[in-house]
């Protein structure tokens, strides 16, 4: 069976991260079988969650994952799309992984209170405890590094929920009325844009950018629908 490497489900999510998250709605939307494996991330190939182990090929990051199921099991995620919608479609897609996930992780991380309702709490169960404070300290001065560097971290509460608010209604208008983002049946930008709308609209992380997508009824009823379709035993 295909094993996905990831950090394991938390309250309320499937997964810690999002890109797990994403590859594991693929699997589910190929009506592949798999298990989760959270011990893997050290033998992590581009050190980072997920990749997965498919009869013994490696293969790391949920967009190559994407396409080696796309090659090995001949499925094609996007069927029935235009080559303007798959393009429309993948152009979503980066605005939520490029832009508002590191939005998001940004306040997950950097805020205090988050970090301890959130991450800090998946670390508390996972890490022993004499390790516990340095190893936090450590990663979260970490990822705060590449938030600046990336961008995102550059900037200030009002300025990021300006920007939250922009993402938040771009999806909003996009996806309309529809039960998915293109249409009447999922694409792989759904398996992203769900992804990144659980982790937004966990309770575990307050920002404005989370009150501005719950403030949206399509979208907290899409992520609804997403969450009981492919992962009914989160609740």
């Amino acid at each position: 069976m295909l094993k996905i490497y990831g950090f394991g489900s938390v309250p309320g999510l499937p997964d810690l991260s999002p890109f797990v998250i994403k590859a594991m709605t693929l699997l589910k939307m190929a009506n592949i079988d798999y298990v989760v494996d959270p011990t893997g991330f050290r033998k992590a190939p581009k050190g980072k969650l997920p990749y997965i182990d498919d009869k013994g090929v490696i293969v790391a990051d949920s967009t190559f994952i994407r396409l080696h199921l796309e090659k090995t099991r001949g499925i094609d995620f996007d069927a029935g799309l235009s080559p303007k919608q798959r393009a429309q479609s993948w152009a979503v897609e980066k605005l939520c992984e490029d832009h508002l996930v590191p939005l998001v992780a940004y306040h997950r991380w950097t805020d205090g209170a988050n970090f301890a309702k959130g991450v800090g709490a998946y670390f508390d169960r996972v890490l022993p405890a004499p390790v516990r404070p340095i190893a936090k300290w450590a990663i979260r001065r970490d990822i705060a590094k590449r938030l600046w560097k990336q961008g995102i971290g550059r900037f200030n509460d009002r300025e990021l929920g300006m920007l939250g608010a922009r993402d938040v209604e771009t999806l909003s208008i996009l996806l309309e009325d529809k039960p998915f983002l293109m249409g009447e049946g999922a694409c792989a930008a759904d398996a992203a844009v769900f992804a990144t709308l659980a982790l937004l609209m966990d309770p575990a992380t307050i920002s404005a950018t989370r009150e501005a997508a719950l403030g949206k009824p399509n979208l907290v009823a899409y992520r609804d629908r997403m969450m009981g379709r492919f992962f009914p035993e989160i609740k």
